[in-house]
């Protein structure tokens, strides 16, 4: 910067911008930017709007499909349903407003995600969310903890939209710096899928909703930035709620939206009317003049910088038809909203701000919301020196076990010690404490709740259909298991794709289409830009295996906690995968727990004694070695996408036969925690028979994470053409291992030996009473809460 600067190198890092890109702005204004415009481009450049080093990687996601609708650059992804039923989803990140203002961070990420949705033209029918924090143990992850919760529950609640699913996963990893990821589910009500690109020189800009006010000030920005001590002074960059103004805003914009007098929409989120204005006149290739008098303010004194970058929530700008500018006036004021013609689209493609009849900022809008920095990073050419020390681990270096347990340490524990043990584990355990909060019936939709299935589950209903004629259903899930992304990104990328689709073929839906949430620490370090690329590789590969589209997402970088000596803590890589399926037929699906005595038992997926062997042990990056050995290392599971894929059909085809009675995948803590989790639903309690060989740890048998395997629980009357079924579709990869047994006994797992030259040896491995896993399950994160 030369001296002729009018700002400090100081003021200039401040807005987040770099001193090489403070000349790039020079340049494309052709002088200096004043404070507002400086302000501008300082957001608009965050890595939170812009994806400068991200974008290269997106590009290689797959987009399109024969049900999409709208992919990325839009608020929301819409694909098609059939018979007329189109659906808009999305999700996005809240991450540092929620380390820093728990309750209003949380509580505004699901009112910004809710305005994507409807922005589109849709009505929102559900919200799910993927939350991360710290050790439970920990009083200020307790805080974090509740406080979003309860942010989430007012938010949902209030506006009337069920919440129906999520995960929540609990990791040291995530200490002070907390991952609050809102999904949102929307049913198009307008013929014509509202698009935010500006058109029509001289139409009226409209500015509805709320007031402007000094919150959320430069919020785009802080999202950018590593999290601090001093983090806690950037209250003013979190926004404040309200639901029931947003409620409001719902109906009144979809009114407005069936007039047809609107020809673009944009909801302000991230940079706020700077956002709004400039990607609205970029994708339109026109220009927007916007006159900051006009603009509803709720504190006085305000300059063009706060109007700019203010981030106050329920709040959109429109691009109307002219000479019906008064009818959709009337609308917003007749639910008690603001409504004001604030501006005006023009013909020069720029964003133009007046500010008590003078200039107070322009710049073309190609270089506020296209034409960005972008940053091409070199990627290590092998991986750091943590992912191969972690890959060298080998299930020989545990201790020996036998049938009834092993040593930890100089303390002995049983298999029934152990399985309790991952019961109690909050990551595993119930989370009813969290979902209990969630309204998740309003609407009279939501047809598995959470907790009961792999999946939710809503009713596709028009706002004017009775239920009873409504047959058609949209399952949709959250997931990403970050351990495995950590230790092999590319892998564990491509297991979270597969463990959603596997989600939702458990409740009978068809895997269509993915919105994806990418959290990872800074990109401007070696480590934390390998994880992101090999993650953004993995899911490319694994939505193209799958087919399913990417339609849109979120990019939430930075993420970092800065301990007080000024060194970073970044986050596991956490791209979190939202996906949505079809559900023709809404009579035909399934929970994930048994549902009658004398059912029959069956796992799907890899076979219980591989032969030959997995290569890897599946005890690498489980949860089992995470609680229980206190060792994170390992890899990954590998996917087989033909044996994945296979496994899936079959899984479907059972539930929509009305063969099978319930579907759960295997996931963390392996086949005795999905077990156990199937008796704990509806207090079924099971008795299995598993195969081992002589060279199989008994460990790897109860708690490895192989991928691809389903437990399923099938009619008796019913098996003959199952198993029929089976030997035609997936011969080598099922097996028949038990039955469910009646209400309150017990989880009793046996295992025999199948090495043809020694005698048959049948154990007892593991046998708790159901009650017993209950209270451990049940309570698990209730008793950690009450240390607070």
């Amino acid at each position: 910067m030369t001296e002729t600067t009018p700002f400090s190198p100081e003021e200039v890092a401040a807005e987040g911008i770099k001193p090489e890109e403070y000349q790039e702005i020079v340049k494309r204004l052709g002088r200096h930017p004043n404070k507002a415009e400086l302000g501008m481009f300082g957001v608009m450049w965050s890595e939170h709007c812009c994806y400068k080093n991200s974008r290269p990687l997106l590009s290689q996601f797959p987009t399109t499909g024969k049900r999409v609708l709208v992919g990325p650059g839009e608020n929301a992804g819409v694909i098609d349903l059939g018979d007329g039923l189109r659906l808009a989803f999305k999700i996005e990140s809240h991450n540092h407003p929620s380390a820093v203002e728990p309750f209003q961070g949380a509580a505004t990420g699901v009112g910004g995600i809710l305005r994507d949705i409807f922005t589109m033209g849709a009505r929102p029918i559900a919200i799910l969310n993927s939350l991360r924090f710290g050790n439970l143990e920990d009083a200020r992850t307790r805080r974090i903890f509740q406080g979003v919760v309860e942010g989430i529950s007012h938010y949902g609640n209030a506006i009337g939209v069920p919440t129906v699913g999520g995960e929540v996963y609990f990791d040291p990893a995530y200490t002070g710096n907390p991952l609050v990821n809102a999904m949102a589910l929307g049913l198009m009500e307008t013929e014509e899928i509202v698009k935010a690109g500006a058109s029509g020189i001289g139409n009226p800009v409209i500015y509805v909703g709320s007031t402007t006010g000094r919150d959320g000030m430069g919020g785009a920005s802080f999202a950018s930035a590593e999290l601090t001590d001093d983090s806690m002074d950037d209250r003013p960059a979190v926004q404040v709620g309200d639901p029931f103004l947003e409620k409001s805003l719902v109906e009144a914009c979809l009114e407005a939206f069936k007039t047809g007098a609107v020809v673009a929409a944009q909801d302000m989120g991230a940079a706020g009317l700077t956002c709004s204005t400039a990607e609205m006149a970029e994708k339109g290739n026109v220009g927007i003049e916007l006159d900051l008098d006009k603009i509803p303010a709720r504190e006085k004194g305000m300059v063009p910088y706060e109007y700019l970058l203010s981030e106050s929530q329920e709040r959109m700008l429109f691009v109307g038809e002219k000479g019906r500018e008064q009818e959709l006036i009337d609308i917003f004021h007749r639910w008690g909203l603001h409504a004001v013609v604030a501006g005006e689209v023009i013909e020069e493609p720029v964003v133009r701000i007046l500010y008590k009849g003078e200039i107070a900022a322009h710049i073309p809008a190609r270089a506020l919301s296209e034409d960005t920095p972008i940053y091409h990073r070199e990627l290590l050419q092998e991986a750091p020196e943590y992912a191969q020390q972690a890959w060298q681990w080998s299930a020989d270096t545990l201790p020996a076990c036998d049938y009834e347990g092993l040593y930890v340490g100089e303390k002995y524990l049983t298999w029934n010690d152990i399985l309790l043990k991952l019961l109690d584990t909050p990551t595993i355990a119930s989370k009813h404490w969290v979902y209990r909060q969630y309204d998740h019936q309003v609407q009279n939709n939501t047809i598995l709740f959470p907790g009961g299935a792999d999946a939710a589950v809503i009713r596709v209903r028009p706002i004017s259909a009775k239920p009873e004629d409504c047959k058609t259903g949209v399952a949709a899930t959250t997931d990403c298991n970050p351990r495995y992304v950590y230790l092999n990104p590319y892998e564990g990328a491509k297991y979270a794709v597969v463990e959603a689709a596997r989600n939702l073929s458990c409740v009978g839906a068809e895997p269509v289409a993915v919105t994806d949430n990418l959290n990872f620490g800074s990109p401007e370090k070696p480590v934390g830009y390998w994880q992101l690329a090999n993650a953004c590789r993995g899911v490319a590969d694994a939505c193209r295996e799958m087919n399913t589209p990417v339609t849109g997402g979120n990019v939430s970088l930075y993420n970092e906690t800065l301990d007080s000596e000024g060194n970073p803590q970044p986050i596991y890589p956490t791209p979190v995968i939202g996906m949505v399926g079809i559900i023709p037929d809404i009579s035909k699906i399934c929970g994930q727990s048994w549902v009658q005595e004398d059912d029959i038992i069956y796992l799907l997926g890899y076979p219980q004694s591989p032969n030959p062997p997995i290569p890897q042990s599946p005890l690498g990056a489980s949860e089992y070695l995470a609680v229980i050995h206190n060792t994170i290392a390992g890899k990954p599971p590998e996917i087989d996408f033909e044996l994945e894929k296979a496994v899936q059909q079959a899984c479907r085809y059972g539930i929509r036969q009305g063969w099978i009675q319930s579907a759960h995948d295997c996931a963390e803590g392996g086949l005795a925690v999905t077990l156990a989790e199937s008796c704990m639903g509806n207090g079924f309690g099971a008795e299995v028979m598993l195969d081992v060989t002589s060279q199989q740890r008994l460990d790897e048998v109860l708690f490895g994470e192989s991928g691809s395997r389903i437990v399923v629980s099938v009619k008796l009357d019913k098996i003959a053409e199952w198993e029929n079924y089976l030997k035609q579709s997936i011969p080598d990869a099922w097996s028949r291992i038990g039955k469910v047994m009646p209400l309150e006994s017990s989880l009793k797992i046996d295992v025999q030996n199948s090495s043809a030259s020694k005698p048959l040896v049948m154990l007892t491995l593991i046998n708790v009473k159901i009650v017993n896993m209950k209270k451990v399950w049940y309570r698990a994160i209730q008793n950690r809460i009450k240390l607070s």
